[in-house]
């Protein structure tokens, strides 16, 4: 026995529900515990007159099954109030079925004005305003199912029906955009496209076909789609005489029709044109971002000078082949040059949050200050152009949908201060791939120099969603490990507040993206408005560390690593807590308003301060050379001008514990050519 679908407590509107399909939705509500606003004009097919009649004969006929049901007049271009009908009768609503519709078929040669505007305004602008004056009460209580109305002629076209079929195709485009936008609110809609017997379809048919077409037939679809067992969302359904089948768009392979440095011609399209248009091998993109990843590979096709060409496969027809770590490992991308001023490190310094507010923060905004330094994460920015300039696109084993690309985690290590200008290259290569099923993981080394001097090392832990399932390995020696921080209270929690052009000012540091600017590009990703750079908030964080723990001393900074985990929006404020275990400081950064964690096992290690304390790693504690090394340094203090007159070294330390790096301690004794006299400064760090 089949376990029945109940609509017990739920509240369901049924535009157009006189007669007709709509009729036929609101008594299968009505009869499986739904309670039931009716809602009908009571006008004619072409939207003239009005009524109560139809709307209350369907309202006796449920309540005469033992139902609930109440009716309404209203035009559904008055939205407002069919949802305060169902407010005030039943106390919420849950599930809207869009039906109302009238007819006014010419063709286009003779459709008026009045013909077009009437069309929309129930069909379109109807279905618009009754859904919107629900969508906030459907958020609030998390549920919501919405079904639009489409059309056979709206998909396909229709002749006589040009106004009809652009108004149908429309609600198609609302449905799928209202899916994406009602997706984290358990909001769902749906399109059908039915073929039933009705006074708008008998126009159109023939009388023997309309009476064989049943509404009936057509109802359990909509009940299915509207119940919160059914997790469908975005689709289109044709339904009609017991059948019910799915559409999507398929899309051929197409062909680039453009080399590099060239114009693009018509003659070029006109010759190419059966390859264009042929479906061999066509893909189904099911998304936007399906749809314009297509575009960023053919940029990236036409950079190399690879020619006329087939648009490559989308990543979901090739996610089992599309990646092949055999062929990616070890690949090196091409290298890049990034050239800075004083004014780069300005910039991005205002834009991880810095103000001339804070005294201590001009060292890092004024280039007249007589310790005028370059913050330490700036050193993600120069290597960022190894990763954005479409050097991925070009490595072998790597084909993939960019668009699902998500930046997992990072590792920043400087091997000295960064300058504060100066021409870099980075220098980047594939240290593995890995499969987690769900997507696939790539870990992108860049090594950025200064001439030939190493000046720091990152590691992108790059997501791919979808492009999992190659069979290949879950972990890597070769990745930087996030490392949990200790379960006790922050030793210190430090908070900013981002203004609302936060992320419109970072991004001027070199990331474009604009997800972090555009609001309709935001929303298509599925985000209320843009969002904060992960990186930006990464900056935050590194600089409270480097307040809180270093006196903002840049050269104390050694590296940090950290896992994005949620994002941030331009206005909230970030929350940095912190734990000190020697010289790693664990830290966690939250969201202050919501408590959101956007930055997890995360930490930053610092250089030991010149104060003649010992490096002690986070494993160690209770040895008791600590003491020999406080000594040292104490005599260092005092004595250290005159012992780098007979030496210009650096001596090491390591002592281990049980098999195991304890702690390090290292002292650098150099000449200071500036101030033209000798000093002697301890600093822990690396190897000795």
């Amino acid at each position: 026995m089949l376990e029945p679908l109940v609509f017990d407590g739920k509240v369901v509107i049924v535009t157009g529900a006189g007669g007709g399909l709509g009729r036929e939705y609101a008594l299968a509500f009505g009869v499986r515990g739904a309670s039931v606003v009716v809602n009908d004009l009571g006008g004619d097919i072409k939207g003239g007159g009005k009524s109560s009649n139809a709307a209350d004969k369907v309202v006796e006929e449920i309540k005469a099954k033992g139902g609930k049901a109440v009716a309404n007049y209203d035009s559904v271009e008055d939205g407002e109030k069919l949802i305060q009908t169902a407010l005030d009768a039943f106390g919420r609503i849950d599930i809207i079925v869009n039906n109302a519709g009238i007819l006014r078929d010419r063709s286009f040669g003779r459709t008026s004005d009045l013909d077009w505007d009437l069309i929309h305004r129930v069909h379109l602008r109807g279905s618009f305003m009754v859904t919107r004056a629900a969508w906030n009460h459907m958020k609030k209580q998390k549920f919501g199912r919405i079904i639009m109305t489409s059309s056979a002629a709206g998909i396909y076209g229709n002749f006589g029906q040009a106004n009809y079929s652009a108004a149908k195709l429309g609600l198609l485009g609302l449905a799928n955009t209202l899916a994406i936008e009602g997706q984290k609110y358990n909001i769902h809609c749906n399109t059908i496209a039915p073929t039933a017997g009705s006074r708008l379809t008998e126009t159109v048919m023939p009388p023997v076909l309309c009476e064989s077409l049943k509404a009936e037939y057509v109802a359990p679809l909509v009940l299915w789609l509207s119940h919160d067992q059914c997790q469908e969302n975005g689709g289109l359904f044709e339904v009609g005489a017991g059948w019910i089948g799915k559409l999507r768009w398929e899309r051929s392979q197409g062909r680039i029709v453009r080399k590099k440095n060239q114009g693009m011609f018509p003659e070029t399209v006109r010759d190419q044109w059966d390859n264009i248009c042929d479906f061999t091998n066509a893909t189904k993109p099911a998304n936007i971002n399906e749809s314009v990843a297509t575009l960023v590979e053919v940029l990236s096709r036409v950079e190399t000078d690879e020619g006329i060409a087939p648009n490559p496969t989308s990543a979901m027809a090739t996610a089992a082949s599309g990646i092949s770590p055999l062929e990616a490992v070890g690949q090196k991308l091409p290298e890049s040059t990034f050239s800075y001023s004083q004014t780069q490190c300005i910039l991005y310094a205002l834009g991880v949050g810095m103000s001339t507010k804070d005294d201590d923060h001009l060292k890092f905004l004024y280039e007249g200050h007589e310790d005028f330094s370059c913050l330490p994460t700036f050193g993600v920015i120069p290597s960022q152009a190894a990763m954005m300039d479409g050097g991925l696109g070009s490595v072998p084993g790597l084909n993939f949908d960019f668009t699902r690309l998500l930046h997992g985690e990072q590792y920043l290590e400087l091997f000295k201060p960064l300058p504060t200008s100066g021409t870099l290259t980075s220098q980047a290569r594939i240290a593995d791939v890995l499969d987690k099923g769900s997507g696939a993981v790539i870990l992108l080394d860049v090594h950025t120099y200064s001439g030939k001097e190493l000046l720091c090392y990152n590691q992108y832990s790059l997501f791919i969603v979808g492009a999992g399932g190659f069979g290949g390995k879950r972990t890597s020696d070769k990745a930087m490990s996030t490392v949990a921080h200790p379960n006790r209270t922050p030793d210190a929690v430090m908070t900013d507040t981002t203004t609302r052009d936060q992320a419109a000012l970072y991004r001027l540091s070199g990331d474009w993206n604009p997800l972090h600017i555009d609001p309709s590009f935001a929303a298509m990703g599925g985000f209320k408005s843009p969002i904060l750079h992960g990186l930006c908030s990464f900056g935050f964080a590194a600089r409270h560390v480097l307040k809180q723990y270093a006196n903002n001393d840049a050269s104390r900074f050694k590296s940090i690593k950290v896992r994005f985990v949620k994002p941030v929006l331009p206005g909230q404020s970030l929350q940095t807590e912190m734990w000190k275990e020697g010289n790693r400081i664990h830290i966690q950064c939250k969201v202050k308003e919501s408590g959101a964690v956007v930055l997890s096992g995360a930490y930053v290690d610092l250089h030991a301060a010149a104060d003649g304390s010992p490096q002690i790693l986070p494993e160690a504690g209770g040895l008791k050379s600590e003491l020999v090394f406080a000594e040292i340094g104490r005599r260092i203090k005092d004595l250290g001008a005159e012992m780098v007159k007979k030496v210009n070294a650096v001596f090491g330390w390591e002592i281990t514990k049980g098999g195991n790096t304890a702690a390090q301690w290292s002292i650098l004794c150099r000449q200071a050519e500036s101030a033209r006299e000798h000093h002697a400064e301890p600093e822990a760090g690396g190897d000795p």
